[in-house]
């Protein structure tokens, strides 16, 4: 089989942990190119791939099949746009874009070109997201009622990335986490009747908005999506309440740590599992009272690479399609329109 020649617009955290580990070890990518503006760093790990100064030559290059866009927000647009351009398959960091406008343009232009453009939600394979799919799939608390997704930081001081914490246009905890919530939420319970969001800046030396609570109204249920940067403590991550039970789960994946620590990706199994039970199952089943303690399974970013990978060679659908990235921002949108006039917006 041919692999899949593979560019990587950017080899900060993002490119070095997420995108050219993964790339490199799936036996259907080849990581062709790699782009640094002024470092070499990807010369010791990577020294096969192609080093290139700019985006706009590696959109160039006529070799590459996939562009992996994983620059900041604010340069999404244009990026995807110029290798969309250039005929290339995309993957684009989350979120897609700033402006739903410009992904519904983005995503017509990706049809027209007659190639693929996907969304990179790797939270989606997350070992504790995959333990609360389970839990809801198999409706093993009755009726939901009240959900709550957290994702929490202790960061009392400016990052001094401009792009995260700054003035730049994406900046903003509300286009850095909201979106692996956002997306969590759409997959376990579809699409919102309305919202009401608080959108706000808690720490005095950033400039852009670093705390959000999203409430999401649903016939019979609510869902609160929230983030903040000052959490010393944890909480669960996910709480379920539902007729019958309720259900717990810490945020105990380990695969950016393992990343971190320079461990090497595979399609099989390659993250340890939580060292302690990290869920709490409280529910009722066939009349019994249930209530244990449960460790979740590893996850692993690689079924990301995987499910593209088969996408691309015609063997399976788009894992996450441009569509998906839309309604992100929508909420996005309509989450800081709330936030703005303090009223529930429709969806």
């Amino acid at each position: 089989m041919n692999t899949i020649k593979t560019g990587i617009c950017s080899y900060g955290m993002s490119g070095k942990l997420f995108h050219a580990p993964f790339i490199e070890a799936h036996p259907g990518f080849e990581l062709s190119a790699i782009v640094e503006r002024n470092n070499n760093d990807s010369r010791e790990r990577y020294p096969g791939s192609k080093l290139y100064r700019s985006v706009e030559e590696l959109c160039a290059d006529k070799e590459l099949q996939l562009i992996i866009v994983n620059t900041p927000t604010h340069l999404h647009f244009e990026q995807v746009k110029m290798a969309l351009l250039a005929g290339k398959n995309v993957l684009v960091e989350k979120p897609f874009t700033i402006k739903v406008k410009d992904a519904e343009e983005l995503t017509e232009l990706a049809k027209k070109q007659k190639v693929q453009l996907s969304i990179f939600q790797n939270r989606r394979y997350d070992g504790d997201y995959r333990a609360v799919k389970k839990v809801v799939e198999e409706k093993l608390l009755g009726e939901l009622r009240e959900v709550e997704i957290r994702y929490d930081r202790y960061r009392p001081k400016y990052s001094g990335k401009p792009h995260k914490e700054g003035e730049l246009p994406g900046a903003g905890i509300i286009y850095d986490l909201s979106p692996h919530l956002v997306d969590q939420a759409l997959q376990l319970f579809g699409w919102p009747k309305a919202l009401f969001a608080d959108v706000w800046k808690m720490r005095e030396d950033v400039q852009a908005r670093d705390y959000f609570e999203i409430l999401f109204y649903y016939d019979k249920m609510r869902v609160r999506l929230k983030a903040t940067c000052i959490a010393k403590e944890t909480v669960p991550a996910y709480i379920l309440h539902g007729m019958k039970g309720s259900f717990l789960q810490q945020r105990s994946d380990m695969q950016e740590q393992q990343l971190l620590a320079g461990d090497i990706p595979s399609l099989e199994s390659w993250c340890d599992a939580p060292s302690h039970p990290d869920g709490l199952l409280h529910t009722e089943i066939n009349g019994e009272i249930l209530r244990k303690q449960q460790t979740s399974a590893p996850g692993n970013y690689m079924g990301y690479f995987d499910d593209l990978c088969k996408s691309l060679t015609g063997q399976g659908s788009n894992p996450v399609p441009a569509e998906d990235g839309i309604k992100t921002i929508k909420i996005i949108e309509a989450a800081l329109e709330s936030a703005e006039k303090g009223k529930v917006v429709s969806l």
